[in-house]
């Protein structure tokens, strides 16, 4: 079984900004969406883009080895290259190819390879190593402080890693550096895991009017509609998803985002026909969750017994306790209700240990909450909720955590969710608006 690349690191290419707008005043645009929903991939979230494009950049890069075998710079390219193939594919293989060119690249210039330090970093923030992937970011930004590559490695390292005020610092001056579509979307990402949902739309408004490819514009095209469906927007976010197909057919993420406002609208059959060809190609853990947990919501199909999107699941999390690398939350989130709550304590316990972003301690406190541990799971919680984030599936989260403690805010935190998306789960939906009247 091939691994699926886990879901982190950087938008396509880097570009950048204009910088006072996001960060040193108040926006002076109208807002257009809200915050994401907990599914969404963010704007350090690899999302499958135009796969000839990248397959071009490879094979162009592979003859300029070919050509020019001592050009470090050359070996670096080769490195990028097939690191962009792992993230338009989805497929974690092209890594050690990339890793074999980045070696080849420091062999011939161990001393000032520029290039060869942002691409260690990109090979290791892939690889959730991010700890490493910070190291090389500020190696490359203390190397050349006016080039923008380092900066996006160093910005998808911090974010991930928990330094919020450091990966904005990155951001910022990403966007100063280099205005454009990679820039913008992890600007937006930045802005509504911090509470500012109004100017990350804004910021993805800009991530697609600087697209310079068609995956750059479906993804933040497809984050625009992300922000819509966290909100409970319905034709926006349908509108959104459109778009992204328009520019990038069957491009994943979009088609998960449509099948999701299919069941919000009262047609589940027809998204659980599109999650199981969406998972037929792209079996995700983000996908596979959703059309099961829209499944289990099904009364009919509920009753028929596992499907194959529980099989491959329930195979995913064994290979991901087996292998011992990086854990897609997604499959925590399943082994908590629909597995092993163990299982899922113990995959986010490991990945914990590397990645501290608010997504990870969500996932922690869930794993702990359903394996009997509300107490321990509630200081997850509120570090999930540490950034003032506007999560539906997090203020979920906290609100069961809450109420299985007894705790007086409970109810407010589950009405919150529902408030704020009331749609934000066929699953789990339901038990929070059955907890509002325990």
């Amino acid at each position: 079984m091939r691994r699926l690349i886990t879901a982190v690191g950087g938008a396509a290419v880097v570009g950048g900004c204009v910088a006072g707008l996001l960060y040193l005043g108040p926006a002076t645009e109208s807002p257009t969406a809200a915050a994401p929903h907990p599914g969404a991939p963010a704007a350090g979230t690899p999302a499958a883009g135009t796969g000839a494009a990248a397959t071009g950049a490879l094979d162009t890069a592979r003859k300029r080895t070919k050509a020019y075998p001592r050009d470090p710079v050359g070996w670096a390219s080769l490195a990028r290259a097939e690191i962009e193939q792992a993230r338009t594919t989805l497929d974690a293989a092209p890594l050690e190819a990339a890793d074999r060119a980045l070696r080849r690249s420091l062999a011939l210039d161990g001393t000032r390879n520029y290039a060869a330090a942002v691409g260690r970093g990109q090979l290791d923030n892939a690889r959730h190593q991010f700890t490493r992937g910070r190291e090389h970011g500020l190696r490359a930004t203390r190397m050349a402080p006016d080039r923008p590559d380092g900066y996006a490695v160093l910005a998808d390292a911090e974010i991930q890693l928990g330094h919020y005020p450091a990966a904005r610092a990155a951001v910022q001056r990403l966007l100063d550096l280099a205005p454009g579509s990679a820039a913008y979307a992890r600007a937006a990402y930045d802005l509504e895991t911090n509470g500012r949902p109004a100017d990350a739309g804004i910021a993805l408004k800009r991530a697609v009017d600087s697209a310079s490819t068609p995956g750059e514009r479906a993804f933040a095209q497809t984050r625009l509609g992300d922000l819509a469906w966290s909100r409970g927007q319905l034709g926006r976010a349908a509108a959104y998803y459109r778009e992204a197909l328009e520019t990038e057919p069957e491009y994943p993420y979009a088609v998960a985002g449509t099948a999701r406002v299919l069941a919000a609208r009262g047609e589940p059959g027809k998204a659980l026909d599109a999650y199981e060809r969406l998972t037929e190609r792209t079996p995700l853990p983000q996908f596979l969750l959703e059309a099961v947990e829209l499944r289990a919501s099904m009364s009919k199909a509920g009753d028929a017994g596992p499907g194959a999107a529980e099989a491959a699941l329930s195979a995913q999390v064994r290979l991901s306790r087996a292998d011992g690398g990086p854990v897609d939350p997604h499959l925590a989130l399943f082994a908590a209700d629909h597995g092993d709550p163990a299982d899922a304590v113990e995959l986010m316990r490991r990945e914990w240990a590397h990645t501290r972003s608010v997504i990870t301690a969500d996932a922690l406190a869930w794993a702990l909450h359903r394996d009997g541990r509300s107490g321990e799971a509630l200081k997850y919680a509120r570090r999930a909720a540490s950034t003032g984030w506007d999560n539906a599936l997090f203020r979920y989260h906290r609100g069961a955590i809450e109420a299985a403690l007894g705790l007086p805010g409970a109810r407010r935190q589950l009405r919150e969710a529902l408030e704020t998306n009331p749609r934000f789960s066929p699953y789990h939906a339901v038990r929070a608006q059955e907890l509002t009247r325990e």
